[in-house]
């Protein structure tokens, strides 16, 4: 249960937000453990919280490559783990993260180590991140793979961002194309057939196409609003399925321009997570295990399952990677010359950043394509609601001029 707490710090400054914790009592220990004197402690009875339920805020990717780094930073400088992580606390500008830290802290006091601690918020910390936590507590190499954690997920975070962007030009501009459409259609076309009718003129092709068409859509508009939302939903249902989520991601990898953008933003993430594994000296089932769950797309996620079957009986990496086509020759050879000199996260590093440059470059290119295309069918749908709206106008005014001589 959730409570909202005021009090005071160690250093008699103000202190006030909310906790997790199973009752009042165990509230009211965790925040004494952290040093607080508790002033005020109650339920949080909001409808809409933000620090659990369905509508728990999300951690940020860049909070969290924030947090990673200062935290290896204080380490360095020989700070407690748990003095860095109540300075960190402090300093965080994001609730969720707040809050989350403060029950790591009140775990760490009872004695949980770090990398359990995280394990308990699996909303803000993967099953990866606390799997190389755990990894450099026993090897003494905290500080290091805090820092190969915060460079991976600044990493993934920008090949995403760049993705969104590509995205963000089009879907504004097929936005303000509708509401140009719904303007002239609503506002300008009506009066103008009303006048023209008036006359007794026929009206001009455009004008009888786009007219049926409205007519068409205001006659069985809604059983085409139905079905549109039927197909959305069964596609949704189906989705969510094992065979139709499969089925999702191999269209994605298989989408004109975007699928071979979409396969090297999948397999560049693959790449840096077995290079940050296999560095961080994990047993190889764990290493491709953790890199399968690290995965967004089921078909990278099965070829690596394959991958991963083949390594466990003795073929190494690079051989059932030449099996499947998911995996790109660079990458292939790339992982065989790594084996090979022994230097294989190396090597998957050199693959992801040149994978991620080929992204970025594609990504560029597209945006390049999209506005001409975008512009293109805008000058073309304008044209022609233009054409509707403007000959009637042309044809009244020659019908007037007619009558007046």
């Amino acid at each position: 249960m959730d409570y909202t707490y005021q009090g005071y710090a160690a250093d008699r400054q103000m202190v006030k937000g909310r906790i997790s914790a199973a009752d009042e009592r165990a509230a009211a220990d965790m925040l004494s453990n952290i040093g607080y004197r508790v002033v005020s402690l109650k339920p949080d009875t909001r409808l809409f919280s933000s620090s659990g339920g369905f509508f728990r805020k999300k951690v940020k990717s860049a909070e969290m490559v924030t947090f990673s780094r200062q935290l290896a930073l204080l380490l360095e400088s020989g700070v407690g783990i748990i003095q860095a992580l109540e300075l960190l606390q402090n300093q965080s500008t994001d609730s969720g993260l707040k809050r989350v830290l403060l029950a790591v802290i009140n775990d760490l006091r009872g004695g949980k180590s770090l990398s359990l601690a995280l394990a308990q918020h699996p909303q803000v910390f993967s099953k990866l991140y606390c799997k190389m936590i755990s990894v450099g507590e026993q090897t003494g190499s905290l500080e290091t793979v805090l820092k190969s954690l915060a460079t991976y997920t600044e990493r993934l975070t920008a090949s995403m961002s760049k993705i969104k962007q590509a995205m963000m030009y089009p879907v504004i501009v097929f936005c303000l194309a509708i509401v140009v459409a719904i303007i002239m259609l609503t506002v300008l076309l009506p009066p103008l057939i009303k006048m023209f009718s008036t006359l007794g003129g026929e009206l001009p092709l455009p004008t009888r196409i786009l007219l049926a068409s409205m007519g068409f859509l205001q006659h069985f508009g809604v059983f085409l609003f139905v079905g549109i939302i039927a197909l959305i939903a069964v596609g949704f249902f189906y989705g969510r399925t094992p065979t139709g989520r499969y089925n999702r991601d191999r269209i994605m990898l298989r989408l004109p321009l975007l699928g071979r953008l979409n396969l090297l933003t999948e397999l560049a993430r693959a790449c840096r997570s077995l290079s940050v594994l296999f560095r961080a000296g994990l047993p190889i089932p764990e290493v491709m295990a953790l890199t399968i769950q690290a995965t967004g797309n089921r078909v990278v996620s099965r070829a690596l399952s394959q991958v991963e079957q083949g390594m466990l009986r003795g073929q190494g990496m690079s051989k059932p990677m030449s099996n499947n086509p998911v995996f790109l020759p660079m990458m292939v050879e790339m992982t065989k010359v790594g084996e090979e000199t022994g230097s294989l996260d190396e090597s998957l590093i050199m693959v992801a950043e040149n994978f991620e440059i080929e992204a970025d470059r594609r990504t560029q290119t597209m945006l390049g394509m999209i506005e001409p295309v975008m512009t293109i069918a805008m000058g073309v749908g304008v044209g022609f609601l233009a054409l509707a709206v403007f000959m009637p106008i042309y044809s009244s005014l020659s019908l007037v001029g007619g009558a007046g001589g």
